[in-house]
């Protein structure tokens, strides 16, 4: 997949940012900047892919990235038939990995700053009581200006800094290799799997959407996300199963065939593979930690 390079208008600006995100469906493309920026999802769900981790994301995730790592929050299809009114909301804040730095020299904050900034190259989701004190924070900003909007600013990134609840998202080994080419026809088949994953997907329809051979394509797409293509729509479908088998309206065999296998067999084999688990397993963990 080619992550886009894309402007911010206020990306050369000495401040922070704030954005809050009200739409009817997030369809943005997987792109990169030269921002850090924190996302709170308030109100939504569907795929998020940061870096190389591909993942579900639920309303309250809290997730902190350094600049120029690709990522993309997409609304899963079935969001489109929801309730009327409900709507994808976020608050995300924009800032330069070097604000806090040219506030201080002093080695007690800009050591902590220094590490926050590194650990979120790889994406960091925060959870627990770091998060939810972030988050009725990010309620505050929201409805103040001037100074007073940076001082609450600082106060959340003295908490994130902190805080130890946090997992990271991309793996250790994940680069970003992407640029301006072939962005479009990349960016077609990540839209394409994202909203198709649980139909049948065949390796030369995602080719012909590149103007390429089957072989080319899977030369050409491992590349660039350092994993195969089967692998990627795998992530997609168990992590799909994955949310399924947290509601007991859900079978087994329901998530399995929602997810976009038509066998049990090859449910089981791929979803034991990526978590370590088979689908029983999961649901049976799931069950005694609630």
């Amino acid at each position: 997949m080619k992550a886009q390079l894309i402007d911010v208008p206020f990306e050369n600006k000495h401040t922070i940012q704030l954005k809050k995100v009200d739409k009817f469906y997030l369809d943005n493309p997987f792109h990169f900047h030269h921002l850090c920026e924190l996302v709170w999802i308030e109100q939504s769900y569907g795929k998020r892919i940061v870096g190389d981790h591909i993942d579900n994301f639920l309303e309250g995730d809290l997730v902190l990235m350094s600049p120029n790592l690709p990522h993309i929050w997409q609304n899963d299809p079935i969001f489109l038939h929801r309730k009327k009114g409900f709507r994808s909301k976020a608050t995300v804040i924009y800032f330069p990995a070097d604000f806090i730095l040219n506030l201080s020299d002093e080695p007690m904050i800009v050591h902590p700053i220094q590490d926050l900034v590194g650990n979120a190259s790889r994406g960091l989701k925060f959870y627990g009581a770091t998060r939810e004190k972030v988050t009725s924070l990010l309620i505050d900003i929201g409805k103040v200006q001037g100074l007073t909007k940076i001082i609450i600013f600082l106060k959340v990134i003295e908490l994130l800094a902190q805080s130890k609840e946090f997992e990271f998202l991309a793996s250790e080994r994940f680069k970003n290799v992407y640029d301006a080419k072939d962005t479009s026809r990349i960016a077609a088949v990540y839209k394409y799997m994202m909203q198709n994953f649980h139909n049948p997907i065949s390796l030369e329809r995602v080719a012909a959407l590149c103007n390429m051979s089957p072989t080319a394509f899977c030369r050409f797409f491992k590349s660039r996300t350092q994993k195969s293509f089967v692998q990627v729509l795998n992530e997609l479908r168990i992590g799909h199963a994955c949310k399924l088998l947290q509601n007991n309206d859900y079978s087994i065999a329901d998530a399995c065939y929602e997810s976009g296998y038509n066998n049990l067999t090859n449910f089981n084999k791929f979803f034991k593979q990526l978590k370590g688990k088979t689908p029983s397993e999961f649901r049976k963990n799931i069950s005694t930690t609630l």
